[in-house]
């Protein structure tokens, strides 16, 4: 019992080393998360609808132009791990008329447009830490259920702004797996087992 309650303390201090920098880099947290990985990752969207005025008004957005809530997860192209759960809103008067036509149109994932665009963006956190599963919220604070298939009991996340110029062009919640960590392990260590 003893052995097990070190090797959860161990991994308990290794999550919190390895997501520390991603729950505070303003940068595209999917390049970390596929090195974590070691693998590609693709977007499977959950749903994406156009939003009213009054969700709009709640982020204290309202603008009159179209809103767009997209929920997706990122899934790692060959072992189908789901690593993240994003929940992002789109004000389409702020994004590039070319990103949000990709996006409306369901096409790619959000930074993967940006990306082949080359388009200079701002990103900053507001807010970021380790939540129980049960308090995993949306952008208007409804409850989210996080699409991973062994869901532990604390999860980490991060909130930001994507700038695109003066004002927020879109606004994200991502929640991440901390099973990710005991996956690759048990990957890399099947795959070391097997080079001997």
């Amino acid at each position: 019992m003893e052995n097990s309650a070190h090797k959860r303390n161990v991994m308990d201090v290794l999550q919190k080393i390895i997501f520390g920098p991603l729950l505070v880099t303003d940068g595209r947290t999917t390049d970390l998360l596929e090195t974590m990985l070691n693998e590609k990752v693709r977007v499977q969207l959950i749903r994406q609808e156009q939003i009213d005025e009054t969700d709009a008004k709640k982020l204290g957005q309202s603008s009159g132009a179209p809103y767009y809530i997209r929920e997706s997860i990122l899934v790692g192209e060959d072992s189908g791990f789901v690593v993240s759960h994003n929940i992002a809103v789109v004000y389409s008067k702020n994004v590039p008329q070319s990103l949000f036509e990709s996006i409306a149109n369901q096409q790619e994932g959000i930074g993967k447009v940006m990306s082949s665009h080359g388009m200079r963006t701002f990103r900053q956190p507001f807010e970021y830490g380790w939540i129980h599963k049960a308090k995993a919220a949306d952008l208007f604070q409804r409850p989210v259920n996080v699409q991973f298939s062994s869901l532990p009991t604390i999860i980490p996340y991060k909130k930001y702004y994507i700038y695109f110029g003066q004002n927020p062009g879109i606004q994200m919640v991502e929640y991440f797996n901390p099973d990710i960590i005991p996956h690759r392990l048990q990957k890399d260590i099947k795959r070391l087992s097997k080079e001997e």
